[in-house]
Protein backbone atom coordinates (compact mmCIF):
# COMPACT_ATOMS: atom_id res chain seq x y z
CA UNK A 1 0.00 0.00 0.00
CA UNK A 2 1.25 3.34 -0.79
CA UNK A 3 1.79 6.34 1.47
CA UNK A 4 -0.71 8.22 -0.31
CA UNK A 5 -2.57 5.02 0.13
CA UNK A 6 -2.58 4.63 3.70
CA UNK A 7 -3.70 8.56 4.60
CA UNK A 8 -6.58 8.70 2.51
CA UNK A 9 -9.61 9.43 4.70
CA UNK A 10 -11.60 6.02 3.63
CA UNK A 11 -8.69 3.48 3.79
CA UNK A 12 -8.59 0.96 5.71
CA UNK A 13 -6.34 -0.05 8.76
CA UNK A 14 -2.53 -1.00 7.53
CA UNK A 15 -2.51 -5.00 8.18
CA UNK A 16 -1.25 -5.83 11.91
CA UNK A 17 2.26 -8.21 12.75
CA UNK A 18 4.91 -9.57 10.98
CA UNK A 19 3.40 -11.46 7.85
CA UNK A 20 4.22 -15.31 10.15
CA UNK A 21 3.07 -13.94 12.43
CA UNK A 22 0.30 -12.53 10.94
CA UNK A 23 -0.23 -16.02 9.17
CA UNK A 24 -0.60 -17.64 12.57
CA UNK A 25 -3.08 -15.59 13.68
CA UNK A 26 -5.24 -16.07 10.78
CA UNK A 27 -5.07 -19.94 11.19
CA UNK A 28 -5.95 -19.50 15.26
CA UNK A 29 -9.22 -17.82 14.34
CA UNK A 30 -9.97 -20.25 11.45
CA UNK A 31 -9.69 -22.62 13.86
CA UNK A 32 -11.84 -20.75 16.52
CA UNK A 33 -14.37 -20.03 13.05
CA UNK A 34 -14.41 -24.21 12.53
CA UNK A 35 -15.70 -25.03 16.32
CA UNK A 36 -17.96 -21.78 16.53
CA UNK A 37 -19.59 -22.46 13.09
CA UNK A 38 -19.61 -26.34 13.94
CA UNK A 39 -21.46 -25.88 17.31
CA UNK A 40 -23.63 -23.05 16.00
CA UNK A 41 -24.61 -25.19 12.69
CA UNK A 42 -25.14 -28.77 13.26
CA UNK A 43 -28.74 -29.09 14.54
CA UNK A 44 -29.86 -29.59 10.98
CA UNK A 45 -28.21 -32.69 11.30
CA UNK A 46 -29.83 -33.67 14.42
CA UNK A 47 -32.99 -31.86 13.41
CA UNK A 48 -35.35 -34.94 12.53
CA UNK A 49 -33.81 -36.57 16.20
CA UNK A 50 -34.78 -33.47 17.72
CA UNK A 51 -38.28 -32.61 16.74
CA UNK A 52 -38.83 -36.36 17.31
CA UNK A 53 -37.67 -36.64 20.83
CA UNK A 54 -40.02 -33.47 21.44
CA UNK A 55 -43.16 -34.70 19.59
CA UNK A 56 -42.99 -31.67 17.04
CA UNK A 57 -44.16 -31.63 13.57
CA UNK A 58 -42.23 -30.36 10.96
CA UNK A 59 -44.06 -27.36 10.89
CA UNK A 60 -42.04 -26.39 13.69
CA UNK A 61 -38.68 -26.83 11.48
CA UNK A 62 -37.93 -23.60 10.20
CA UNK A 63 -39.11 -21.66 13.07
CA UNK A 64 -36.66 -23.49 14.90
CA UNK A 65 -33.71 -23.03 12.47
CA UNK A 66 -34.82 -19.23 12.56
CA UNK A 67 -34.27 -19.13 16.31
CA UNK A 68 -30.75 -20.51 16.07
CA UNK A 69 -29.98 -18.17 13.36
CA UNK A 70 -32.26 -14.51 13.66
CA UNK A 71 -30.00 -13.70 16.68
CA UNK A 72 -27.06 -12.70 14.42
CA UNK A 73 -29.11 -10.01 13.43
CA UNK A 74 -27.46 -7.97 16.73
CA UNK A 75 -24.09 -8.33 14.53
CA UNK A 76 -24.59 -4.83 13.18
CA UNK A 77 -24.82 -3.63 16.32
CA UNK A 78 -21.99 -5.41 17.83
CA UNK A 79 -19.77 -4.65 15.22
CA UNK A 80 -20.63 -1.21 15.71
CA UNK A 81 -19.51 -1.27 19.73
CA UNK A 82 -16.46 -3.19 18.61
CA UNK A 83 -15.45 -0.87 16.43
CA UNK A 84 -15.98 2.04 18.76
CA UNK A 85 -14.30 0.27 22.13
CA UNK A 86 -12.14 -1.89 20.40
CA UNK A 87 -10.33 -5.10 22.56
CA UNK A 88 -10.25 -8.24 22.11
CA UNK A 89 -13.04 -10.14 24.68
CA UNK A 90 -15.97 -10.34 21.90
CA UNK A 91 -14.53 -13.19 19.86
CA UNK A 92 -13.42 -15.16 22.78
CA UNK A 93 -16.46 -14.32 24.31
CA UNK A 94 -18.55 -15.36 21.49
CA UNK A 95 -16.97 -18.72 21.19
CA UNK A 96 -17.60 -19.99 24.34
CA UNK A 97 -21.27 -18.93 24.61
CA UNK A 98 -21.50 -20.69 21.45
CA UNK A 99 -19.80 -24.18 23.00
CA UNK A 100 -22.27 -23.62 26.07
CA UNK A 101 -25.35 -22.96 23.82
CA UNK A 102 -24.17 -26.51 21.78
CA UNK A 103 -23.95 -28.61 24.72
CA UNK A 104 -27.21 -27.49 26.70
CA UNK A 105 -29.30 -28.11 22.81
CA UNK A 106 -28.63 -32.14 23.90
CA UNK A 107 -29.61 -31.63 27.28
CA UNK A 108 -33.16 -29.33 26.44
CA UNK A 109 -36.06 -31.88 26.97
CA UNK A 110 -38.81 -29.16 26.23
CA UNK A 111 -39.21 -26.51 23.14
CA UNK A 112 -38.87 -23.74 25.59
CA UNK A 113 -35.32 -24.65 26.59
CA UNK A 114 -33.99 -25.74 23.53
CA UNK A 115 -35.38 -22.13 22.26
CA UNK A 116 -33.24 -20.81 24.70
CA UNK A 117 -30.07 -22.58 23.94
CA UNK A 118 -30.75 -21.49 20.50
CA UNK A 119 -30.82 -17.79 20.66
CA UNK A 120 -27.77 -18.10 23.52
CA UNK A 121 -25.99 -19.34 20.11
CA UNK A 122 -27.07 -16.76 17.90
CA UNK A 123 -26.60 -14.39 20.71
CA UNK A 124 -22.80 -15.60 20.97
CA UNK A 125 -22.39 -15.81 17.15
CA UNK A 126 -23.16 -11.75 16.94
CA UNK A 127 -19.90 -11.62 19.42
CA UNK A 128 -17.49 -14.13 17.68
CA UNK A 129 -18.14 -12.56 13.49
CA UNK A 130 -17.23 -9.13 13.54
CA UNK A 131 -14.56 -7.99 15.46
CA UNK A 132 -13.06 -11.64 14.04
CA UNK A 133 -13.74 -10.50 10.48
CA UNK A 134 -12.27 -7.68 10.89
CA UNK A 135 -9.25 -8.64 12.50
CA UNK A 136 -8.48 -10.98 9.85
CA UNK A 137 -8.89 -7.78 7.60
CA UNK A 138 -6.00 -5.71 9.29
CA UNK A 139 -3.92 -9.10 9.15
CA UNK A 140 -4.58 -9.66 5.79
CA UNK A 141 -2.48 -8.32 2.85
CA UNK A 142 -3.90 -6.99 -0.62
CA UNK A 143 -7.41 -6.35 -0.79
CA UNK A 144 -8.46 -9.25 1.41
CA UNK A 145 -9.66 -12.19 -0.66
CA UNK A 146 -7.61 -14.79 0.39
CA UNK A 147 -7.14 -14.29 4.14
CA UNK A 148 -10.97 -13.76 4.62
CA UNK A 149 -11.18 -17.33 2.18
CA UNK A 150 -9.04 -19.03 4.37
CA UNK A 151 -11.09 -17.77 7.96
CA UNK A 152 -14.53 -19.34 5.81
CA UNK A 153 -12.82 -22.25 4.67
CA UNK A 154 -12.34 -22.92 9.03
CA UNK A 155 -16.06 -22.12 9.27
CA UNK A 156 -17.19 -23.84 6.36
CA UNK A 157 -15.44 -27.25 7.55
CA UNK A 158 -17.19 -26.83 10.92
CA UNK A 159 -20.29 -26.41 9.21
CA UNK A 160 -20.29 -29.35 6.95
CA UNK A 161 -18.61 -31.94 9.83
CA UNK A 162 -20.26 -31.51 12.47
CA UNK A 163 -23.92 -32.48 11.35
CA UNK A 164 -22.61 -35.88 10.54
CA UNK A 165 -20.26 -35.52 13.26
CA UNK A 166 -23.55 -34.95 15.58
CA UNK A 167 -25.50 -37.20 13.57
CA UNK A 168 -22.80 -39.75 14.56
CA UNK A 169 -23.22 -38.65 18.11
CA UNK A 170 -26.74 -39.09 18.49
CA UNK A 171 -27.46 -42.07 16.40
CA UNK A 172 -24.97 -44.24 18.96
CA UNK A 173 -25.21 -42.29 22.66
CA UNK A 174 -28.52 -40.23 22.05
CA UNK A 175 -29.14 -36.30 22.28
CA UNK A 176 -27.58 -35.84 25.23
CA UNK A 177 -24.36 -37.04 24.49
CA UNK A 178 -24.10 -33.89 22.08
CA UNK A 179 -22.05 -32.02 24.89
CA UNK A 180 -18.69 -33.92 24.18
CA UNK A 181 -18.53 -31.84 20.73
CA UNK A 182 -17.75 -28.34 21.56
CA UNK A 183 -15.08 -29.45 24.22
CA UNK A 184 -12.16 -28.40 22.13
CA UNK A 185 -13.39 -24.82 22.39
CA UNK A 186 -12.38 -24.59 25.95
CA UNK A 187 -8.71 -24.42 25.59
CA UNK A 188 -8.91 -22.16 22.18
CA UNK A 189 -10.40 -19.64 24.22
CA UNK A 190 -7.51 -19.21 26.37
CA UNK A 191 -5.14 -19.17 22.97
CA UNK A 192 -7.57 -16.28 22.08
CA UNK A 193 -7.77 -14.72 25.02
CA UNK A 194 -3.51 -14.42 24.90
CA UNK A 195 -2.65 -14.45 21.55
CA UNK A 196 -5.10 -12.24 19.60
CA UNK A 197 -3.85 -8.41 19.60
CA UNK A 198 -6.29 -6.29 20.30
CA UNK A 199 -8.42 -3.89 18.04
CA UNK A 200 -8.06 -0.54 18.10
CA UNK A 201 -10.15 1.99 18.98
CA UNK A 202 -12.19 4.55 16.58
CA UNK A 203 -12.35 8.27 17.72
CA UNK A 204 -16.00 10.18 17.68
CA UNK A 205 -14.74 11.55 14.20
CA UNK A 206 -16.28 8.42 12.85
CA UNK A 207 -19.63 7.76 13.81
CA UNK A 208 -21.10 4.44 12.40
CA UNK A 209 -24.13 6.31 11.39
CA UNK A 210 -21.96 9.06 8.86
CA UNK A 211 -20.75 5.40 7.86
CA UNK A 212 -23.98 4.25 6.96
CA UNK A 213 -25.00 7.73 5.01
CA UNK A 214 -22.22 7.11 2.78
CA UNK A 215 -22.69 3.54 1.55
CA UNK A 216 -26.01 4.29 0.45
CA UNK A 217 -27.75 2.03 -1.94
CA UNK A 218 -25.25 -0.55 -2.58
CA UNK A 219 -25.13 -1.33 0.96
CA UNK A 220 -29.41 -1.53 1.07
CA UNK A 221 -29.07 -3.37 -2.75
CA UNK A 222 -25.89 -6.10 -0.74
CA UNK A 223 -28.22 -6.56 2.11
CA UNK A 224 -31.21 -7.39 -0.38
CA UNK A 225 -29.20 -9.90 -1.69
CA UNK A 226 -27.49 -11.71 1.01
CA UNK A 227 -31.16 -12.18 2.44
CA UNK A 228 -32.36 -13.73 -0.73
CA UNK A 229 -29.14 -15.87 -0.92
CA UNK A 230 -29.56 -16.73 2.45
CA UNK A 231 -32.93 -18.27 2.34
CA UNK A 232 -31.87 -20.50 -0.34
CA UNK A 233 -28.93 -21.59 1.34
CA UNK A 234 -30.69 -22.27 4.67
CA UNK A 235 -33.46 -23.73 3.39
CA UNK A 236 -31.57 -26.30 1.44
CA UNK A 237 -29.32 -26.71 4.83
CA UNK A 238 -32.91 -27.24 6.74
CA UNK A 239 -35.37 -28.90 4.31
CA UNK A 240 -32.73 -31.65 2.65
CA UNK A 241 -32.41 -33.98 5.70
CA UNK A 242 -36.05 -33.53 6.09
CA UNK A 243 -36.42 -34.17 2.43
CA UNK A 244 -34.41 -37.44 3.10
CA UNK A 245 -36.49 -38.32 6.27
CA UNK A 246 -39.51 -38.12 4.22
CA UNK A 247 -38.18 -40.69 1.56
CA UNK A 248 -37.29 -42.79 4.26
CA UNK A 249 -33.48 -42.36 4.52
CA UNK A 250 -31.62 -42.72 7.75
CA UNK A 251 -30.47 -39.35 10.27
CA UNK A 252 -26.99 -40.19 9.14
CA UNK A 253 -27.48 -40.35 5.29
CA UNK A 254 -29.48 -37.16 5.88
CA UNK A 255 -26.89 -35.20 7.69
CA UNK A 256 -24.28 -36.78 5.09
CA UNK A 257 -25.73 -35.13 2.16
CA UNK A 258 -25.22 -31.50 4.46
CA UNK A 259 -21.91 -32.34 5.49
CA UNK A 260 -20.94 -33.04 1.54
CA UNK A 261 -22.78 -29.85 0.50
CA UNK A 262 -20.80 -27.55 2.88
CA UNK A 263 -17.55 -29.48 2.91
CA UNK A 264 -17.19 -29.62 -1.06
CA UNK A 265 -18.28 -26.33 -0.67
CA UNK A 266 -14.69 -25.04 0.72
CA UNK A 267 -13.81 -25.29 -2.93
CA UNK A 268 -15.91 -22.31 -3.71
CA UNK A 269 -14.40 -20.04 -0.87
CA UNK A 270 -11.17 -20.94 -2.22
CA UNK A 271 -11.90 -20.51 -5.51
CA UNK A 272 -13.43 -17.28 -5.52
CA UNK A 273 -10.81 -15.54 -3.76
CA UNK A 274 -8.28 -16.30 -7.11
CA UNK A 275 -11.35 -15.60 -9.47
CA UNK A 276 -11.91 -12.36 -8.22
CA UNK A 277 -8.75 -11.11 -8.45
CA UNK A 278 -9.53 -11.59 -12.16
CA UNK A 279 -13.09 -10.69 -12.87
CA UNK A 280 -14.02 -8.38 -10.14
CA UNK A 281 -16.45 -9.44 -7.61
CA UNK A 282 -19.88 -8.90 -8.76
CA UNK A 283 -19.02 -11.05 -11.92
CA UNK A 284 -17.94 -13.71 -10.13
CA UNK A 285 -20.94 -13.76 -7.78
CA UNK A 286 -22.99 -14.02 -10.62
CA UNK A 287 -21.84 -16.52 -11.92
CA UNK A 288 -21.68 -18.93 -8.93
CA UNK A 289 -25.65 -17.50 -7.75
CA UNK A 290 -26.64 -18.92 -11.21
CA UNK A 291 -24.59 -21.68 -11.10
CA UNK A 292 -26.14 -22.62 -7.75
CA UNK A 293 -30.03 -21.91 -9.03
CA UNK A 294 -29.67 -24.42 -11.82
CA UNK A 295 -27.87 -27.14 -9.73
CA UNK A 296 -30.96 -27.09 -7.03
CA UNK A 297 -33.54 -28.31 -9.37
CA UNK A 298 -30.70 -30.91 -10.59
CA UNK A 299 -30.53 -32.03 -6.90
CA UNK A 300 -34.41 -32.85 -6.85
CA UNK A 301 -34.60 -33.98 -10.19
CA UNK A 302 -31.59 -36.93 -9.62
CA UNK A 303 -30.71 -40.24 -7.49
CA UNK A 304 -28.14 -41.69 -6.22
CA UNK A 305 -24.86 -40.52 -7.14
CA UNK A 306 -26.30 -37.66 -8.76
CA UNK A 307 -27.82 -36.10 -6.50
CA UNK A 308 -24.82 -36.36 -4.27
CA UNK A 309 -22.92 -35.16 -6.73
CA UNK A 310 -25.46 -31.66 -7.86
CA UNK A 311 -25.63 -30.61 -3.63
CA UNK A 312 -22.01 -30.70 -3.94
CA UNK A 313 -22.13 -28.48 -6.51
CA UNK A 314 -24.62 -26.28 -5.07
CA UNK A 315 -22.20 -25.81 -2.22
CA UNK A 316 -19.48 -24.95 -4.12
CA UNK A 317 -21.32 -22.13 -6.04
CA UNK A 318 -23.25 -20.85 -2.87
CA UNK A 319 -20.18 -20.33 -0.97
CA UNK A 320 -18.43 -18.57 -3.72
CA UNK A 321 -20.31 -15.48 -2.83
CA UNK A 322 -19.79 -15.05 0.55
CA UNK A 323 -15.80 -14.08 1.02
CA UNK A 324 -16.99 -11.68 -1.93
CA UNK A 325 -19.88 -10.14 -0.34
CA UNK A 326 -18.69 -9.76 3.08
CA UNK A 327 -15.63 -7.73 1.65
CA UNK A 328 -18.41 -5.65 -0.34
CA UNK A 329 -19.62 -4.77 3.10
CA UNK A 330 -16.20 -3.85 4.53
CA UNK A 331 -15.34 -1.86 1.34
CA UNK A 332 -18.69 -0.12 1.64
CA UNK A 333 -17.74 0.72 5.35
CA UNK A 334 -13.86 1.62 5.53
CA UNK A 335 -13.81 3.11 8.78
CA UNK A 336 -16.07 0.39 9.94
CA UNK A 337 -14.87 -2.99 9.16
CA UNK A 338 -16.80 -4.68 12.22
CA UNK A 339 -19.97 -2.96 11.31
CA UNK A 340 -19.69 -3.93 7.71
CA UNK A 341 -19.11 -7.02 8.89
CA UNK A 342 -22.00 -7.52 11.01
CA UNK A 343 -24.17 -6.15 8.24
CA UNK A 344 -23.00 -8.48 5.78
CA UNK A 345 -23.33 -11.35 7.38
CA UNK A 346 -25.32 -11.41 10.65
CA UNK A 347 -27.90 -8.91 9.83
CA UNK A 348 -28.18 -10.85 6.08
CA UNK A 349 -28.63 -14.01 8.38
CA UNK A 350 -31.21 -12.83 10.35
CA UNK A 351 -32.83 -11.63 6.75
CA UNK A 352 -32.40 -15.51 5.87
CA UNK A 353 -33.58 -17.08 9.18
CA UNK A 354 -36.95 -14.91 8.78
CA UNK A 355 -37.33 -15.85 5.00
CA UNK A 356 -36.94 -19.78 6.39
CA UNK A 357 -39.69 -19.23 9.18
CA UNK A 358 -41.73 -18.34 6.53
CA UNK A 359 -41.00 -21.01 4.41
CA UNK A 360 -41.90 -23.92 7.34
CA UNK A 361 -45.12 -22.72 7.32
CA UNK A 362 -45.90 -23.96 4.23
CA UNK A 363 -44.05 -27.70 4.93
CA UNK A 364 -47.29 -29.30 6.34
CA UNK A 365 -48.76 -28.51 3.07
CA UNK A 366 -46.24 -28.20 0.40
CA UNK A 367 -43.71 -30.88 2.43
CA UNK A 368 -40.30 -30.36 2.34
CA UNK A 369 -39.62 -30.59 -1.55
CA UNK A 370 -42.08 -27.66 -2.05
CA UNK A 371 -40.55 -25.68 0.69
CA UNK A 372 -37.55 -26.36 -1.61
CA UNK A 373 -38.68 -25.14 -4.52
CA UNK A 374 -39.77 -21.74 -2.60
CA UNK A 375 -36.08 -21.39 -1.34
CA UNK A 376 -34.88 -21.97 -5.51
CA UNK A 377 -37.43 -18.82 -5.61
CA UNK A 378 -35.61 -16.57 -3.32
CA UNK A 379 -32.32 -17.90 -5.61
CA UNK A 380 -33.88 -16.06 -8.62
CA UNK A 381 -34.41 -12.89 -7.14
CA UNK A 382 -31.22 -13.10 -5.89
CA UNK A 383 -29.90 -13.17 -9.03
CA UNK A 384 -31.39 -10.63 -10.29
CA UNK A 385 -30.17 -7.73 -7.56
CA UNK A 386 -26.91 -8.73 -8.49
CA UNK A 387 -26.77 -6.30 -11.02
CA UNK A 388 -27.04 -3.51 -7.85
CA UNK A 389 -23.69 -4.66 -6.23
CA UNK A 390 -20.72 -2.71 -5.90
CA UNK A 391 -17.99 -3.79 -9.10
CA UNK A 392 -15.27 -4.48 -6.69
CA UNK A 393 -11.61 -4.46 -7.45
CA UNK A 394 -9.52 -6.64 -9.54
CA UNK A 395 -6.25 -6.72 -7.23
CA UNK A 396 -3.73 -8.25 -10.22
CA UNK A 397 -4.80 -5.68 -12.80
CA UNK A 398 -3.99 -2.95 -10.25
CA UNK A 399 -0.57 -4.53 -9.19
Amino acid sequence: MTAAASTHPSAPPQPTGTRPEAGRLIGLLAWAHFLNDGAANYLPGVLPAVLAALGLPIAYAGAILATLIVGQALQPLTGAWSDRWGGRAMPALGLAGTALGAAWVGWAHGLGPLLAALVLIGVANSLFHPPALASIRRLSSGSGERAIAAFLVGGEIGRGLWPLLAGLVVATWGLHALWVLPLAAIPTVGWMWARLPPQPRRSHTHSALGGLRAAGRPLVWLLAYSGLRNVLLLGVTAFVPLLWAERGGSLVTGAGLITAMLVVGIAGNLAAALLAERWGRRRVVFLATAAACALLPAFLATHGAGMWLALSGFGIAIFATFPLTLLMGQDLLPRHHSLGSGLALGLANAIGAIGVAALGLLAARWHATGVLWAAEACGLLALVTVAKLPMGTRTRAAG
